[in-house]
């Protein structure tokens, strides 16, 4: 598939709970998650997050993330990496399931992006 979904969030179960949601929309989906800290903690984890990015096998990535240092962190993975990551400020549910639905039947970018537009977090 053209697109992955990576989900990053500060809480394990909220990120596991989200592929879940999103899969039945998307089975076809390379869906991935980085929750909670490496002992599963409330809180962000760099290497959760690099390891979300090279397990997805997507050509290019949908990142979607809950709190300010899941953004830092994705931002920060972003930085070091060659993949082609797409950071959205959007709410996390909502703008995953929208671009994971897109994504599965094939939308360009442009128009999984003009969707998420109204749910972009000001």
């Amino acid at each position: 598939m053209k697109y992955g979904i990576v989900i990053v969030s500060h809480s394990y179960d909220i990120a596991q709970g989200v592929k879940q949601l999103i899969s039945q929309a998307a089975p076809d989906l390379s869906i991935t998650t980085a929750g909670g800290t490496e002992d599963n903690g409330i809180g962000s984890s760099l290497e959760k997050i690099q390891k979300a990015v090279d397990d997805n096998t997507g050509d290019e990535i949908l990142a979607f993330y809950d709190l300010g240092s899941s953004k830092m962190n994705l931002e920060m993975l972003m930085e070091m990496t060659d993949r082609k990551i797409h950071k959205y400020d959007v709410a996390l549910v909502e703008g995953a399931y929208t671009a994971a639905t897109l994504a599965q039947v094939d939308s360009p970018l442009e128009t999984i992006e003009n969707n998420l537009k109204a749910l972009t977090i000001k």
